[in-house]
């Protein structure tokens, strides 16, 4: 697997997208220094670019590998090599190579700007975990929607529909279902409803480092709320390590049982 990993990881460091993917956080991060004298400012509007960008960045990037390598990978396969093996170093090198480039993007303009002597530096290390968190979770929910998918058109589809349905349509039914039974005690399901999508628990959980209560709205404040905020990062973590281990396993148990 880990040879796999390395060509895949090396494979996409090489390409194109992975240098725009990096100019593009670089360019972020130093447009944002420069309009935001202030560092925690500059962390909380990447917060919001960051929450919905990389689940989609990932979602992408995990569908294109898949398609585009799969001579390769059918290759692999007539090896004496374990399927779980192949597709797991496939996924590993595609969202650590993302993952790498979100991070230096965003870290060499900040640490210039002098991250290390700010009191925020442990803030915007949470906002480079999320981040990295997020891209192993869609990488890995879209290698399972290209292996359950032949054709590339439907694939694609739904991958896309999968981010819209958890980064937008999600927030909109979860915010009608919150209204229309308002009534009635909501604190259980606010706080269900935000462990089952990794991107409103995501935000959540960088809320509640960064202690921002007008931002927090009625979900995040539940949730400080009920768990505390040692408790809640805690929680949040464990949900969002979970998101990462289930897809990996159905990328498992999917690759031993698809007939190629």
């Amino acid at each position: 697997m880990l040879k796999i990993l390395k060509y895949s990881f090396y494979d996409l460091m090489r390409s194109r997208w992975s240098y725009v993917y990096f100019l593009f956080y670089l360019l972020l991060g130093v447009i944002l220094l420069f309009l935001n004298n202030d560092l925690s400012k500059a962390i909380i509007t990447l917060m919001n670019i960051i929450i919905i960008l990389v689940p989609l960045i990932g979602t992408i990037f995990g569908v294109m590998y898949y398609y585009n390598s799969k001579e390769f990978t059918e290759l692999l396969l007539a090896q004496p090599l374990k399927r779980s093996s192949i597709f797991l170093g496939q996924y590993f090198g595609v969202a650590l190579s993302l993952s790498m480039s979100l991070v230096l993007g965003l870290g060499i303009p900040f640490i210039f700007y002098g991250l290390f002597k700010s009191a925020v530096i442990w803030d915007f290390s949470l906002l480079l975990i999320n981040g990295s968190l997020l891209t192993f979770i869609f990488t890995a929910l879209a290698f399972n929607i290209a292996l359950s998918n032949e054709n590339r058109i439907k694939g694609f589809g739904f991958a896309i529909l999968l981010w819209l349905a958890l980064a937008i349509i999600y927030d909109g039914f979860f915010l009608m279902s919150l209204i229309i039974f308002e009534d009635y005690p909501l604190d259980q399901l606010s706080i269900a409803g935000t462990m089952l999508n990794p991107i409103d628990l995501s935000r959540t959980l960088i809320l509640l480092k960064l202690d921002i209560s007008a931002l927090l709205g009625y979900t995040g404040a539940v949730f400080k709320k009920f768990f505390g905020t040692n408790l809640g990062l805690i929680v949040s973590f464990v949900m969002l390590f979970m998101w990462v281990i289930l897809p990996i396993l159905r990328i498992v148990n999917k690759s031993k049982k698809k007939d190629f």
